[in-house]
């Protein structure tokens, strides 16, 4: 994803796949619209736009500094909005609580903003020198530094390999676990990681990319929050509505795909059965069969779209 200026004064996130966004969720007027990771708010006043009259909107977000900017650009929407700091996990009690049971769209686009990546206060790039934080809520959790710390080499291989499909896992560990002292910058951490990994083998990505991801997702609990919402689509999306989610890596739209599948399955017998035995009727359809990915344009106006990836479901009846 990609940041732009627009006048002099403000950094301003750009959202990827808007227009297919819309096109997928299709929002009409009087629906309700859940946006799970409202970020800099670009997807949630697209959708905003088609609601009136009588729709409503229920926006979310890890990152305190997201949701007030995300505020003042969704007060100007023709609905009512209201704005939550909450994770993937406490989106359906934080639903309940305001008298929603069930939503009618449902949003999830997992990609950092362009304002998080840039800032280097937050410590998710190595673009700038900045603390090893990579907190998406800055006020919970243990920063990336402390983490590292605190694993082993056993462990921290196990987390660059797992999270970050990194195939020099072992000797990026091991270079990281024995500097002294123990990297605190993400600037100290990119030139070990440079050290660890053969000049030959750095490719098109940075060598540090894969490692940043791996401890930027053990930080958040990124994969966890995200099988957490995917569990809860039967609950909180209501009989016609549609869900869309955006993801920018293998491990996020792996997840994604098998859980639409499995979703979107109807009978489950055996094929040679006569009839069906399992009673099991098909709830979910699939939006799109293949993902939806970044135009040539839009990839013009927006290197960081590169890796997106758009997929859709459609719930069909109540269950």
């Amino acid at each position: 994803m990609a940041a732009s200026n627009e006048g002099t004064t403000e950094h301003v996130h750009q959202p990827v796949l808007v227009d297919e966004v819309v096109r997928l969720l299709a929002p009409r007027p009087g629906e309700v619209f859940v946006d799970a990771t409202v970020g800099g708010a670009g997807h949630c006043v697209r959708v905003a736009e088609h609601l009136a009259p009588g729709g409503r909107v229920i926006a979310f977000d890890r990152d305190p500094a997201a949701l007030v900017a995300a505020a003042r650009r969704l007060a100007r929407c023709a609905v009512p909005v209201d704005v939550v700091h909450a994770r993937f996990s406490e989106v359906a009690p934080n639903m309940c609580a305001r008298g929603l049971s069930r939503c009618d769209l449902l949003l999830a686009d997992l990609g950092l903003s362009s304002v998080q990546l840039d800032d280097p206060v937050r410590g998710f790039s190595f673009g700038s020198d900045g603390p090893l934080d990579m907190r998406m809520d800055p006020g919970c959790g243990i920063p990336a530094a402390t983490l590292v710390a605190q694993l082993s080499t056993v462990e921290l291989a196990r987390c660059l390999r797992e999270y970050g499909e990194e195939r020099h896992a072992r000797v990026i560990a091991h270079t990281i676990k024995s500097s002294v002292p123990a990297p605190n910058t993400t600037r100290q951490l990119a030139g070990l990681v440079e050290r660890a990994v053969p000049r030959r083998e750095w490719g098109r990505l940075h060598p540090a990319t894969r490692s940043f991801q791996a401890l930027r997702i053990a930080v958040n609990d990124e994969l966890a929050e995200l099988d957490r919402l995917l569990e809860s689509i039967p609950e909180l999306l209501a009989p016609g509505g549609r869900a869309a989610f955006i993801s920018f890596h293998s491990l996020e739209d792996r997840r994604i795909k098998l859980a639409f599948r499995r979703l979107a399955t109807g009978c489950v017998c055996p094929p040679r059965l006569p009839v069906c035995c399992c009673g099991k009727t098909q709830q979910f359809e699939l939006l799109n069969r293949r993902a939806l990915r970044p135009t040539a344009d839009e990839l013009r106006r927006n290197p960081r779209a590169r890796s997106a990836k758009l997929r859709g479901l459609l719930r069909l009846s109540a269950g």
